[in-house]
């Protein structure tokens, strides 16, 4: 990886009243907030370590820019496809703000001497800001990396023992990156490099993401269960209960919880055999052939329900209309399945990984200015 540090600007902490509305309103207010002074720009260049705590657990990552080359000589992996219509918007946000407000979140796998020195960091170093979220109970530290010998440290460390990394949120931040850094229409900006926050695999949860599907009248209960019956053993169950493995998924039909497991024919007779996703299989055996929904990325009937909501989220979503609508809900998908078809230059289906934690708009602000 060739990263390099620079000049963040964060919050003036003691100037905002509430860091949550500061972050929920920072994508329509950051012009504003520069013009009310709301954020101090650091005078060094320097890498951030960049810890979240949440309850007991702490997650500890590093920020600094990534050459867009890497990106475009496929170092820097994506998992899902982008929309030219979104990389536009993301496009004139950059251009308006002269700035990128959140750093693509990237993975890898764990290095563990990266790891313990930038907890020792965290441990002998006063952190440059700390800003509290007491809604999500969560508490963000950052900590500024500025002499020379550490910085080339780290960069060394990044360049030999991390030779991919997976982009875990923010591809539509990267390849709009990318699109500006190749065609030049940068007004002056700087777009050479990604704005990036590296967190090792051990350091991120990557939780399931699930679907609630309407069209029940139309296919009814009864012809519901027999197709399905098809493809999967199915289990009633007595009280709800997560995916205890891969290809195994809750469906939540009429107030009752079942256990659907692939039958062995189905996962042997796709090309990927076991390999394959439970979100590709469920697309195309249960959406697409009994729903009838072809597009699962605009189609209005099917929703997404983020793993951090829990099977209480996908409960109360198929509630609203429970004689029209069900609950799927799947097993996480792997860190080595997401680097697996990253790798082979694949993409997964929409919305099959939702990662934690999640990053906040406008805590550490990288400046495009040239």
């Amino acid at each position: 990886m060739q990263i390099k540090p620079f000049k963040a600007l964060t919050p003036r902490t003691r100037l905002i009243g509430s860091p949550t509305v500061f972050c929920d309103h920072a994508k329509n207010e950051f012009v504003k907030y520069i013009e009310k002074g709301l954020y101090n720009r650091l005078n060094e260049d320097a890498l951030y370590v960049y810890q979240i705590e949440h309850g007991f657990n702490k997650h500890i990552g590093l920020v600094g820019l990534n050459h867009v080359d890497d990106f475009l000589e496929g170092k820097v992996k994506k998992h899902e496809e982008t929309l030219h219509e979104k990389e536009e918007k993301q496009r004139e946000l950059f251009l308006r703000w002269k700035a990128i407000l959140k750093p693509v979140l990237v993975t890898f796998k764990t290095v563990p001497e990266l790891q313990w020195w930038l907890e020792y960091y965290t441990q002998t170093c006063q952190p440059i800001n700390v800003v509290r979220f007491d809604q999500d109970h969560e508490t963000h530290r950052f900590w500024a990396v500025t002499k020379p010998e550490d910085i080339q440290h780290l960069q060394k460390l990044l360049s030999e023992r991390v030779p991919v990394t997976y982009i875990a949120d923010g591809h539509h931040r990267s390849s709009t990156t990318a699109w500006l850094y190749q065609t030049g229409d940068t007004q002056g900006l700087d777009f050479s490099h990604l704005f990036c926050a590296w967190f090792a695999a051990d350091q991120l949860d990557i939780l399931d993401y699930n679907r609630v599907v309407e069209g029940l009248k139309k296919i009814g209960p009864a012809t519901l269960m027999a197709r399905l019956s098809r493809v999967f053993e199915i289990e009633v169950l007595e009280t709800m209960r997560r995916p205890a493995h891969k290809h195994e998924i809750m469906m939540y039909l009429d107030k009752t919880w079942y256990a659907l497991n692939w039958k062995h024919f189905i996962l042997q007779q796709t090309p990927k055999g076991y390999d394959t996703l439970d979100a590709d299989l469920l697309n195309d055996m249960v959406i697409e052939k009994i729903f009838e929904i072809n597009d699962v990325r605009s189609d209005t009937r099917i929703r997404y329900v983020e793993g951090s909501r829990g099977m209480q989220g996908v409960q109360k979503l198929t509630n609203a209309k429970s004689k029209d609508r069900v609950g799927f809900v799947l097993f996480p998908v792997s860190f080595e399945d997401m680097a697996r078809i990253a790798d082979s230059g694949e993409c997964l289906p929409p919305k099959s990984t939702y990662f934690e934690p999640r990053l906040k708009s406008g805590l550490l602000v990288r400046l495009l200015e040239g």
